[in-house]
């Protein structure tokens, strides 16, 4: 398994963690930045960081048979761990503002069900795939994700099994550190196009 360093290092050098200041999806300001994304373009240093996160969900999740993840962000990293695990994988899709399944995917009554994600802040995506797999009448077992940035703020009360966890603070228009707002802001993300 790789260590904390070693993952922290795989993350500057893809970029999927920059330093800055940054505009959230929420609002909130941050001196970091995590797009995971960038790590998962550089398929050989993915590789590296999604077997040493397998290793660690086989040790925590013993009894799951399906994979669930929240499109688009988790389906690469979900992929590449059922991939590893030898466990069948699906995605969900928003389909009016709602995750739901498509494709024929199916989450069967009874079904255990593990849920992977890129990254967890506030975990709402991640609580939107249980109540999906609840739905469905399946058992969500536990939550997986590459970096879990939540400082366990987050809504899940499932076990969070991450490869790295990151505290990264955050702070509200009206009271950044002087330090950052030295710095002009800009807002990265999918969804401030």
């Amino acid at each position: 398994m790789l260590s904390y360093e070693e993952s922290l290092k795989i993350l500057r050098e893809t970029n999927a963690l920059i330093d800055g200041h940054f505009i959230l999806s929420s609002g909130l300001h941050s001196s970091q930045y995590v797009q995971c994304a960038q790590l998962l373009s550089e398929p050989e240093k993915a590789k590296k960081i999604c077997e040493s996160l397998a290793v660690k969900l086989k040790n925590q999740f013993k009894k799951f048979n399906l994979i669930l993840t929240p499109a688009i962000g988790g389906i690469i990293i979900g992929y590449e761990i059922g991939r590893l695990l030898k466990k069948k994988t699906i995605f969900a899709e928003r389909v009016d503002n709602k995750f739901d399944l498509r494709r024929n995917f199916l989450i069967k009554k009874g079904d255990k069900v593990l849920i992977i994600e890129d990254v967890i802040t506030t975990g709402k995506s991640s609580k939107e795939c249980m109540d999906l797999v609840n739905k469905y009448g399946g058992e969500t077992v536990g939550y997986g994700c590459i970096i879990d940035r939540s400082n366990k703020q987050s809504v899940l009360k499932e076990k969070i099994v991450s490869q790295i966890t990151l505290n990264i603070p955050t702070f509200k228009k009206d009271n950044i550190p002087s330090s950052l707002s030295k710095i002009k802001a800009i807002k990265p993300g999918s969804r401030n196009i």
